[in-house]
């Protein structure tokens, strides 16, 4: 298991929540063996946009730009 930062966990709760929402337009009771390949690709990127876009908004608060 991977050491998470506290800010790491805090994006993947985030990350958790927009793949949530992608889970109910895809169906919560389908098995992943049975998504098809657009599906996954809409799994992972929504999944790395999602952590990537938290962690982006987390740094924004921990250190804002200096406006010069």
């Amino acid at each position: 298991m991977v050491d998470l930062t506290d800010e790491e966990r805090a994006a993947v709760t985030a990350t958790m929540k927009r793949l949530a929402l992608l889970m109910d337009e895809i169906g919560w009771q389908t098995r992943f063996a049975d998504l098809s390949e657009p599906q996954v690709r809409a799994v992972i990127e929504e999944a790395v946009e999602g952590f990537r876009e938290a962690m982006a908004d987390i740094a924004k608060t921990k250190c804002p730009e200096v406006p010069f």
